[in-house]
């Protein structure tokens, strides 16, 4: 029977409080079928609250456990050296005042930043004038102008974002979504360093 066992860790998963979590659960195994189930079946953590919200299982961990339930496996690992297990807590559901409140608050906002970087580059200034050289008159207030703008502003948005409501327009990403990714990539990698006691050591003085 083939005694190599590949490994690659996952890079973030969700788990329970008092869930005790597996290799399987961490990490992609490939090796023989009947291996595959047993090394996917070992324990590796036990979730606690004292483990509070983000747990660092490293690679090493794994291995080790590994190899002291089966010491004649060669485990070959590939890709990353951490999983980030993140605890699900029990959500309390938000209360519709509490919706309404916030949907205002954001739409005020956004509303006011709008308005303000129109004054601020004084749009209507610039329709008067393109309305004058379309048409040769002045006129206060150029509807013909501003209506279909602010139109193509909610629909540019629309397209920017790539989402109208919660109905994804294409496959790709819209560049919010690639900054949370980005976010979600640093915030990882700042876990990994600082929450992985493995990845430090401290010198003790005599």
């Amino acid at each position: 029977m083939d005694k190599t066992v590949y490994l690659r860790m996952r890079q973030r998963v969700q788990v329970l409080l008092h869930q005790k979590v597996t290799i399987g659960d961490v990490a992609q195994i490939v090796a023989s079928d009947e291996l595959e189930r047993d090394i996917k079946g070992y324990v590796i953590h036990e979730v606690t609250p004292e483990d509070k919200h983000l747990i660092v299982i490293d690679v090493m961990r794994v291995i080790g456990t590994i190899q002291q339930k089966r010491p004649v496996l060669d485990v070959q690992t590939i890709g990353p050296a951490q999983s980030i297990l993140e605890i699900q807590m029990k959500q309390k559901k938000l209360a519709p005042v509490y919706f309404v409140l916030v949907w205002l608050l954001l739409f005020t906002g956004s509303a006011l930043a709008i308005m303000n970087f129109h004054e601020d580059v004084s749009m209507q200034l610039v329709h008067q004038k393109i309305y004058f050289m379309i048409t040769g008159h002045y006129k206060e207030q150029p509807l013909l102008l501003q209506i279909p703008y602010s139109f193509g502003l909610g629909l540019g948005m629309i397209l920017f974002f790539n989402h109208l409501f919660r109905k994804r327009l294409n496959e790709e990403p819209s560049p919010l979504e690639v900054e949370m990714f980005n976010y979600q990539q640093d915030l990882d990698q700042y876990v990994i360093v600082h929450e992985n006691k493995e990845t430090e050591k401290k010198i003790n003085g005599n």
